[in-house]
Formats: structure tokens, sequence, C-alpha cells
């Protein structure tokens, strides 16, 4: 159902907007500004992931994050496949919710306090971010198939599977290592304040 009563503008790839507003008259549009979202995510990550391995004080954790930073720049040059293979120039779009996302994330590693209790928040500010990305991987993957662009899907299943992995990965550092030394350097802080 189109709204009515809105002036349009035309833009070069076909879709109308009102100032800064894309419409999304078709799934292709929808697709497209999804992707842009998605491009601008990952370029902001690019420039986050180090910051995270540099906070981290676990040598597990700052090889995940080094290693999704390899990733990441990858998932970058998937999409840019994926815009040509549209005809459309990968850019316009600033991902707000990946903006707030690091913000977030970004306060932990400015905080004092014990270093495994520090990692454990850098773990749930990555895990936000990957859920996110899992969620959009999952739904642009999902448009390429409903509009027969078989070689942008199989690209984006195999973002879309590294984010999962790395959530997993961060799932088994959290629970098997971080996560357990922050409960006991709590348990320690607190003895010691009780005395």
């Amino acid at each position: 159902m189109e709204r009515t009563g809105s002036p349009k503008f035309t833009t070069n790839s076909g879709t109308k907007r009102k100032g800064d507003i894309m419409k999304l008259n078709t799934l292709k549009t929808l697709y497209i500004n999804e992707l842009r979202d998605l491009y601008n995510a990952e370029n902001q990550l690019v420039k986050a992931l180090p910051k995270m391995a540099k906070a981290a004080s676990s040598q597990g954790l700052k090889q995940a994050f080094e290693k999704h930073l390899e990733q990441t720049e990858s998932h970058v040059e998937r999409l840019e496949q994926v815009f040509q293979e549209l005809d459309e120039k990968p850019k316009g779009k600033t991902c707000h919710a990946m903006k707030g996302l690091i913000e977030e994330g970004s306060e932990i590693l400015h905080k004092d306090g014990d270093e495994s209790v520090i990692d454990a928040g850098i773990i749930v500010a990555a895990q936000k971010v990957e859920h996110y990305e899992i969620a959009s991987y999952g739904s642009v993957r999902t448009f390429a198939q409903l509009l027969g662009k078989d070689r942008s899907a199989d690209l984006l299943q195999t973002t879309l599977e590294e984010e999962s992995e790395t959530n997993e990965l961060l799932n088994k550092l959290a629970e098997d290592i971080v996560n357990p030394e922050a409960l006991v350097e709590s348990e320690l802080v607190g003895a010691s304040s009780e005395r």
C-alpha cells in the first residue's frame, strides 16, 4: 500500500525519495537499502575491531577479534560483489544501529576495573553486534534468493555462516574462560571488601 500526498523524487537507481527517506516500493529497493546498511555497518566494524582487540586482556579474545577483522574485510569485499551484480554503488546509508552498538561497546573499553570483567563486557558488546549482523544477513540472503540472485545469495550465506561462527566462538570464550575468571575476580573483590 503506497502512501499518498507526499512529493516524489526519483534517484539514479529509480527509487523514489522524499528528502532522505527512501520509498520502499519493491523488495529489490528494500534489499538494496539493507545492503547499504550492512556495507556501512561492516566498514564501521573494520575501524572498531582493532580497538576491541587492543582493549581485550584475554589472548583468546584478542585473537578472535583479529580473526574477525580479517573476516569483516572479506565481508566488505563480498558486499561489493553483490552491489556489482545489482549494478549499484555500495554507499549512501549510515547504519545507525551499528553506530549505536559500537558507541555502547566503546563505553566498556574506557572503564576501569578487573580485566576479566572488562573482557566479559567486551564479549557482551561484540555479541550484540553479531546478533544484529546475523539477523541482517539472514534477511538479505533471503531477499537475494527471492529475487533470483543466486550468486549473491551464496556470498551472503557465506558471510552469515562466518558471523554465526564468530558468535559461537564468543559464546565459548565467555563460558569457558572469561566469565569464570570474572566470577572469581568478583568473589575475590567481594571477600576483600568484607574484611
